[in-house]
């Protein structure tokens, strides 16, 4: 196998799948083993992956967990692909596009030194037009500005400054991960408790604006813009569901 695993968590994602599994097979760099981890998906997400992986041009691997939650997908993926032998861990999620230069981008990163990986955001162009793409950058901006200053994520015992990063667009290496305690076991939000732990035992964390994932603003759409503000700056969903499906 593979030193370098693509890590997807999946549930419920028999329509958009297709697609990001797609934008996987076109990468510019293909040597690497994917997993895509179904969270105990009730629609045919795994038949997806089957018919996928009969055709695919890197290895795939289908895992299942039954434990709902994004942490909990995430952090057996990882677990499993370090078990089988990965070094390098990307993640993304099943309803984003990884661009193509995406996977050669992160592996770069690694080779010169980063342990952690953290990628560009952008809006998807098949799901809102031009306004609703700059809404979500907006949000993004307003959570990244602020998660800097909040008190929680400026403690001495990090070793590095805050730098807000997307889970559906990450990478860290195995060592990293087992030293820094893994992917916290519960629904989304997780991403900014991880990172936190990441910072208590490495500064080697590394933004990459060449790894660029094209990301689903369906929870822009689902809470509007106050609303998606506060769930990226880990406020939760409140009354809303935390997966706008």
């Amino acid at each position: 196998m593979t030193a370098l695993w693509v890590v997807v968590p999946a549930y419920n994602e028999q329509a958009r799948l297709g697609d990001t599994l797609a934008a996987l097979a076109a990468q510019t760099d293909l040597d690497f083993t994917l997993l895509v981890v179904d969270n105990g998906s009730t629609d045919g997400t795994a038949q997806v992956v089957g018919d996928f992986a009969a055709g695919a041009p890197m290895p795939v691997r289908l895992v299942h967990e039954p434990q709902k939650g994004v942490g909990a997908a995430v952090d057996t993926g990882f677990r499993h692909a370090a078990a089988a032998g990965a070094r390098l861990l990307l993640r993304t999620d099943a309803d984003c596009l990884p661009q193509p230069g995406w996977v050669a981008a992160g592996r770069a990163a690694f080779g010169a030194g980063a342990e952690m990986v953290c990628g560009r955001l952008v809006a998807r162009r098949d799901e809102h037009g031009p306004l609703g793409r700059a809404g979500f950058r907006v949000v993004v901006a307003v959570a990244a500005f602020f998660g800097r200053w909040r008190p929680a994520h400026r403690r001495r015992e990090y070793l590095v400054p805050y730098r807000m990063h997307a889970g559906n667009n990450m990478g860290i290496t195995a060592a990293l991960y087992a030293a820094c305690g893994g992917m916290p076991r519960r629904p989304s939000p997780t991403d900014r408790t991880f990172l936190n732990r990441v910072r208590r035992v490495s500064a080697a964390i590394h933004p990459v604006r060449d790894m660029v994932v094209e990301n689903s603003t369906r929870r822009l759409r689902a809470y509007g813009l106050r609303r998606s503000a506060g769930w990226y700056l880990d406020r939760g969903a409140g009354r809303l569901t935390p997966d706008p499906r």
